[in-house]
C-alpha cells in the first residue's frame, strides 16, 4: 500500500512550522510522498536535510511541489485509488472500517488530503472517505498521525530509515549513532 498525503494550501509565516511538521509526520509515518502548494524553500531546506542526515525511509520519502490540486486529485480518482479527507465534519475515526481500506479495498494508493486554510467544498464531495479524527476542532498534524497509524497497523515503526544517523533507544538519557 502506498499512501501520499497532499496538503492544501500555505498560510506564508503562519503555517511554516505546521507545513513542516505535516511533512515530518508523513516522513516518519511511511508515506512515500507529500504533495505540497505555496510553500517556503525553508520547508523543503529542512526536509531534505532530515532526509540526509536521518534517511528517507524504506519508501524514499519526497517532497512534490504542485500548481493544482486538482490534477493530483483527478490522477488519483483516474488510477482508481482511495482518497481520504481528514476533517472533523467527517465520521469519527472510531466508527471507519479500516480493513474495508486496507484488506478489502484493491486500490493501489492512498491519497490522505490535510488541509491548511479553509478547504474547498468540493474535497468532500471527491473524496471516498472524510474521516474526523473526533469532532472536534485540533490539531491537522495530530490527525494526519494518528491516520496514518490506523492505516499502517504500527508496522511503519519498525522500518530502517538507513541514514547517516541512528538512534539507539534507552530508558534514560540520548543515544545517537553515526553511521558509514
Amino acid at each position: 500500500m502506498n499512501v501520499s498525503v497532499l496538503r492544501l494550501g500555505h498560510r506564508y509565516v503562519r503555517d511554516d512550522r505546521i507545513t513542516t511538521h505535516a511533512a515530518l509526520v508523513s516522513r516518519a509515518f511511511g508515506c512515500d510522498k507529500i504533495y505540497m502548494t505555496e510553500v517556503d524553500d525553508s520547508i523543503l531546506k529542512t526536509i531534505k536535510d532530515v532526509n540526509e542526515r536521518w534517511g528517507q525511509g524504506s519508501s524514499n520519502f519526497k517532497i512534490e511541489i504542485i500548481s493544482n490540486w486538482k490534477h493530483i486529485i483527478k490522477k488519483y480518482k483516474n488510477t482508481n485509488s482511495c482518497i481520504i479527507h481528514l476533517t472533523m465534519y467527517g465520521i469519527n475515526i472510531v466508527d471507519v472500517n479500516f480493513s474495508e481500506i486496507i484488506q478489502n479495498n484493491h486500490k493501489p494508493d492512498i491519497l490522505v488530503v490535510v488541509g491548511a486554510e479553509k478547504v474547498p467544498r468540493e474535497i468532500y464531495d471527491l473524496a471516498d472517505y472524510n474521516i474526523a479524527i473526533g469532532n472536534q476542532p485540533h490539531s491537522e498534524i495530530a490527525s494526519l498521525a494518528i491516520l496514518l497509524d490506523r492505516l499502517f497497523l504500527g508496522s511503519q515503526f519498525i522500518h530502517s530509515f538507513n541514514g547517516r544517523l541512528k538512534i539507539i533507544p534507552t530508558k534514560h538519557g540520548k543515544k545517537v549513532k553515526e553511521l558509514n
